[in-house]
């Protein structure tokens, strides 16, 4: 009997060893290449609390709310240089790993152009733009400055003394304040623009350490709303709805500009694993629950996936490039 169990035991092993081996490659056949409980892993490129952290985490949380993707989700966030520290560190860490994504938008692009960055989103596997957003014009409370006209008179008569607050230097925000002082006829070269990440903007302007901010309109919203500051006026074609605060259009200043946000993969991303992306992507923004998140967020829909998203990102390039020269951001 006892010789019996010796013999038994490392079958039953090695029967055991086989079905796992065997079950493991059929879950790795069937997901194309990715685990079937593997989290995503979703690098941010800016610091918690400002709208490239909003963009990716209510993303992924209304991926998991709508059923889309529920295997799980960590965020890591590397704010600076605008976005381009965290695009570097995703280029080197996340090669060949399906279940990464990094969140990018406009600000991204301007900022390899500004910095001159040795990687680019060329590096990565293009996936899919969702939003657009556009900017608003804040201000403290107590500010003088009441209309989109008065910040441009302030902007005309000495624009460095001008503090206005935005996400990093060359991105979306630091081109619309330059656009505004060309229209004001202020030397762009003297404007006093302050870059922040994340969060950081909404403190330094309810405790006024800045005269005015700019930046997405979503980011404002909830503390125009507790009355620790103004929104003066937003970037966009029209009026957003639940504010009443005019656009710089039909306050005479002929500046619009907005603010998108996606996601790309990791460089090395295997087919199998981008259409796995591109198809929960798709279902995403057909869902209910990405639509509620549209309207909550203040967010504009501008879905563009694949190739499409890929030509986007090659124009986007070559305007951007063109913007930031004729602003003087770059030479």
């Amino acid at each position: 009997m006892s010789n019996a169990k010796t013999t038994d035991a490392p079958m039953r092993r090695h029967l055991r060893r086989a079905t796992l081996g065997l079950a493991g490659g059929l879950a790795l056949a069937l997901s194309g290449g990715l685990a079937l409980a593997d989290p995503a892993r979703v690098l941010i490129p800016a610091n918690p609390g400002g709208g490239w952290d909003g963009a990716g985490r209510q993303t992924m949380a209304a991926m998991n709310q709508a059923k889309i993707f529920t295997d799980g989700v960590s965020f890591t966030n590397k704010g600076g240089a605008a976005g381009t520290i965290g695009l570097a560190e995703f280029v080197r860490t996340a090669k060949g790993d399906d279940n990464a994504l990094l969140v990018t938008g406009v600000i991204m692009v301007a900022g390899i152009i500004t910095n001159k960055t040795p990687v680019s989103l060329n590096d990565t596997t293009p996936l899919v733009r969702l939003t657009n957003e556009y900017n608003a014009i804040a201000v403290p409370a107590d500010s003088p400055i009441k209309t989109p006209q008065d910040f441009i008179a302030a902007l005309k008569a000495d624009p460095g003394a001008l503090s206005v607050g935005g996400g990093s230097a060359g991105g979306a925000d630091h081109v619309m304040l330059a656009m505004l002082a060309k229209h004001a006829g202020a030397p762009v070269n003297k404007i006093n623009f302050v870059a922040f990440s994340g969060g950081e903007i909404l403190a330094a302007l309810g405790g006024g350490k800045i005269k005015a901010a700019i930046s997405g309109a979503s980011e404002f919203r909830q503390f125009a709303q507790s009355g620790r500051i103004r929104i003066i006026a937003v970037s966009g074609p029209t009026r957003l709805e639940g504010l009443d605060v005019p656009t710089l259009k039909e306050s005479g200043i002929p500046v619009e500009i907005g603010n998108w946000r996606g996601f790309v993969g990791a460089p090395g991303m295997s087919e199998a694993g981008k259409k796995t992306w591109l198809d929960r992507f798709a279902k995403l923004h057909t869902s209910d629950v990405w639509k509620t998140t549209l309207k909550n967020q203040g967010w504009e829909d501008a879905y563009l996936a694949g190739p499409d998203f890929v030509s986007f990102l090659k124009a986007e390039e070559t305007n951007w490039a063109q913007a930031l020269r004729e602003v003087g951001i770059v030479q």
